[in-house]
């Protein structure tokens, strides 16, 4: 809500958000792929928002998502950045490993596409508890944490539009 700085101490205030976070959520299991879907499809949309003021997250993963009932919140900015065009790569080494794109230890820039890749291995984490390069969801959903997961951004979904439109519809 507020920040403020006084003699080199600084001050955050921040709004409390009741609920869990999906690592305790995971803890008792796989989801069932309805879950995946609509808190994949809520986190595009926080997503959509961020990536359209070209912000990027950088630290997609369990710990950082808070779910309240049916409503999915991202939380923890600390590593987040603007993306700016001119720029080669990243002056920093941020995001958590396991989740954290190739990208974020230096090799490019990150952009939406790194938050894309840690979205594949938060759905193969959901459906299946593990790692991707361990454990492949199965059938559709595994085309889709393949293709978020590829090393090479290009070869990734290129917005998270794309993302959302790859997802599995609602039945």
């Amino acid at each position: 809500f507020d920040a403020a700085e006084k003699d080199g101490n600084a001050l955050v205030l921040e709004e409390f958000i009741p609920g869990d976070t999906l690592f305790s959520l995971l803890e008792a299991g796989p989801l069932q792929e309805t879950d995946v879907a609509n808190i994949c499809r809520q986190l595009g949309a926080a997503l959509y928002t961020l990536h359209g003021l070209g912000l990027v997250h950088r630290d997609i993963k369990p710990e950082n998502i808070l779910l309240q009932g049916e409503d999915v919140w991202l939380i923890d900015f600390n590593a987040a950045r603007f993306y700016t065009a001119e720029k080669g790569n990243d002056t920093q080494v941020l995001g958590t490993i396991g989740y954290a794109s190739p990208e974020q230890y230096g090799f490019s820039q990150t952009d939406g596409r790194t938050d894309i890749y840690s979205l594949g291995v938060l759905i193969n984490q959901m459906l299946t508890q593990e790692h991707p390069s361990v454990v492949l969801a199965p059938g559709r959903w595994g085309k889709i944490v393949r293709r978020c997961t590829m090393t090479n951004p290009a070869q990734r979904y290129q917005s998270i539009q794309d993302f959302l439109d790859a997802l599995p519809t609602p039945r």
